[in-house]
């Protein structure tokens, strides 16, 4: 007999709650925020086909489909709460529940936000046909006034970016055509061994968002790649930035791969900038705050690079300026570069 929706409820998405005063199984789930806090709400909606491989690995996009939302949590500095958890299931997996819900569960008892209600429904397509679709609304609670906005930006702020760029971007790369039935090389295999964990189990820098309340002065999570999602701060804080490319964090495997085949370092500027999927904090902080991040960055063991600074808005629309003494040819191939677009 096949399992109905509150059975699968009942069986792989209901766990005792941390925080919430009334979680999954009643009309309306109940939690409250720290006095002094303001509620911080996030939503991220995951399709097969569109933003994972409809064969992934169920444990690993459980973990991902959290991590996306914490990981915008991080971008204010908001402490994670719990969450909601809506599917649209082609048809009843066992195997697969099993797997999606120990991923997600996991990841949400590790930051103790508790899985407080959502729905679950059924689908029109398979699972081969991009039938799947996962949606998850986030809450966290940030003290009034303290939460890292993208409007908070200065003039003469240095631009900061943790861990690495690039290494999910290739990944897919190199998993699209694996999809298409191109075989690949040993190296690139190897590449795909050890970049593939970034893009289907990225880490949300809670820790780090919550450390940069009255460091950072804007902030935001970089999912769309970081040549499209600077912008938002530009445009929320009306100022330009000046970008030198040539100190891109990027992981020893991305830049050896590209050495490798002898691709010219503007590529893997494109990984870096443009791929997205990094899930990485991009800020603006005081040249001030230099001390305070060395530590911070030592203390939450995060690589933080600063890689340029905040310039005066130049025009009528956001702009960034490429910089690079290493490969000024590399540049003139920057000028229109932008992020991902869901509807290109």
């Amino acid at each position: 007999m096949a399992m109905h929706e509150f059975q699968i409820i009942q069986s792989y998405f209901t766990l005792p709650t941390l925080r919430a005063d009334l979680g999954v199984g009643d009309d309306c789930a109940l939690f409250r925020v720290a006095q002094g806090h303001q509620c911080a709400v996030t939503s991220d909606m995951l399709v097969s086909g569109r933003h994972f491989f409809w064969d992934v690995d169920a444990r690993s996009l459980g973990h991902k489909a959290l991590a996306v939302n914490l990981s915008d949590l991080a971008a204010m500095g908001a402490e994670p709460l719990g969450f909601t958890l809506s599917l649209a299931l082609p048809a009843v997996s066992e195997a697969w529940l099993a797997g999606f819900s120990g991923g997600l569960l996991d990841l949400a008892r590790e930051f103790h936000c508790d899985l407080i209600g959502g729905d679950t429904t059924k689908s029109a397509a398979s699972f081969e046909n991009n039938g799947l679709v996962i949606n998850i609304t986030a809450f966290g609670q940030v003290p009034i006034g303290a939460a890292v906005r993208r409007d908070g930006a200065q003039v003469g702020d240095d631009v900061w970016v943790s861990g690495v760029l690039g290494d999910a971007a290739r990944a897919l790369v190199l998993l699209q055509r694996e999809q298409s039935g191109d075989v690949l090389g040993v190296v690139e295999a190897e590449a795909l061994l050890a970049l593939r964990p970034r893009l289907e189990r990225p880490t949300p820098r809670v820790a780090l968002g919550m450390a940069l309340r009255g460091v950072a002065s804007s902030m935001l999570d970089l999912s769309d790649g970081f040549a499209g999602d600077v912008r938002h701060v530009l445009r929320a804080s009306n100022v330009d930035v000046e970008i030198d490319c040539d100190v891109l964090p990027l992981s020893s495997t991305l830049k050896n791969l590209n050495l490798g085949q002898q691709c010219p370092i503007w590529h893997t500027w494109r990984d870096a900038l443009t791929g997205g999927d990094d899930y990485e904090l991009c800020f603006t902080s005081s040249p001030t705050q230099r001390d305070v991040l060395a530590e911070l960055s030592s203390r939450a063991a995060v690589p933080l690079t600063r890689i340029g600074c905040v310039i005066e808005r130049a025009g009528d629309a956001p702009n960034v300026r490429w910089c690079s003494e290493n490969s000024p040819e590399g540049l003139m191939h920057m000028r229109e570069w932008r992020g991902y677009n869901h509807f290109s």
